[in-house]
């Protein structure tokens, strides 16, 4: 999947099937909707092509309620890609780019930028300066300068108990610690991403060295322990941790602050299971995220704590499949 950051990149790629959203999540109504527009671009013979935006346009209209986003940009995009679109325009959202009016916005992008034939949207689409334009906006625009307008069904983009899948939805699950369901909204685990850095080393003296994540991407979810996934994404220069690149490593994970020993900041700390001498600092790193098993507690001593500990790695342990 090909991905541009402006209009001005986008190649020739002949008439395409087009849609826009931010997609955060790429949830599995995202992914029914985008499986379809790809298989109808199939058959016409176009490509089919996304828009996005980033930041979210809500970091921009009223960045006191910034949404926390399920998903960095590069899982987003690396998620798009998994459904089969040619390609991906990510938007830099502005203040400028939202006052186009809807025209503007439509024939600048949609049909001389990205060639769109056809467009794909929700019911409840709203696009230009002041939302002023919507599905009849779109279609009114699509009779002018020759594109269909395809309205998605809201039966593709419902799950099996009849809830709309949403990242709204997937939300409140990771609110509520509840990650085997977020994982069937999702349509994979959860993902937290992070780069390695020093800690204060208090895991290796009692036996549980963790790597400690600087946190970068991925809605944090519940406090708890966890049990994961661990995965290099990028080793940067870390041979050590370039060994391991895209090897998924079981990972008991504590979130949270560590109220026995007086933490008050939140940490992310992945104990990698059965591994020993592992360096992966200055690398790039992914925790996908399976179970929670319990709250940040005070334990009220180091003996408590190294207890519950072991408790936590065989519980872990059990979760990912590693005893029978």
């Amino acid at each position: 999947m090909q991905v541009w950051r402006s209009l001005a990149e986008i190649p020739d790629l002949g008439p395409a099937v087009v849609t826009l959203g931010n997609f955060d999540g790429v949830h599995r109504g995202h992914q029914a909707v985008l499986g379809a527009m790809v298989e109808d671009a199939r058959a016409r013979g176009h490509v089919a092509l996304a828009m996005t935006f980033d930041p979210h346009p809500k970091a921009v209209h009223d960045p006191a309620h910034t949404p926390e986003l399920i998903t960095g940009l590069d899982d987003r995009l690396e998620r798009l890609a998994a459904t089969g679109l040619d390609g991906v325009l990510v938007v830099r959202y502005t203040l400028d780019f939202a006052r186009q009016t809807p025209e503007e916005f439509v024939r600048d992008y949609l049909v001389s930028g990205m060639r769109a034939t056809s467009v794909v949207v929700g019911r409840d689409t709203k696009f230009g300066r002041g939302n002023a334009g919507d599905v009849e906006t779109m279609r009114g625009l699509g009779a002018e300068l020759g594109f269909e307008v395809e309205i998605i069904d809201d039966a593709c983009a419902l799950s099996e108990s009849g809830r709309r899948w949403s990242s709204t939805w997937v939300r409140e699950l990771l609110d509520e610690g509840d990650l085997p369901a977020a994982t069937e909204v999702l349509g994979r685990e959860h993902r937290l991403r992070g780069t390695v850095i020093h800690g204060d080393a208090l895991g290796r003296e009692i036996g549980f060295p963790t790597a400690n994540l600087d946190h970068t991407a991925g809605m944090i979810p519940r406090h708890g322990v966890y049990a994961a996934w661990l995965t290099v994404l990028d080793a940067r220069g870390n041979a050590n941790a370039g060994r391991l690149a895209d090897v998924r490593l079981p990972a008991a994970v504590s979130l949270g602050m560590n109220y026995t020993v007086g933490g008050t900041d939140l940490r992310i700390e992945a104990y990698v299971i059965d591994a020993t001498g592992l360096d992966l600092y200055d690398a790039e790193v992914a925790l996908d995220l399976v179970e929670w098993r319990r709250p940040m507690l005070d334990f009220g001593s180091l003996e408590a704590l190294i207890a519950a500990l072991g408790e936590d790695v065989d519980w872990s342990r059990e979760r990912l499949g590693l005893r029978d």
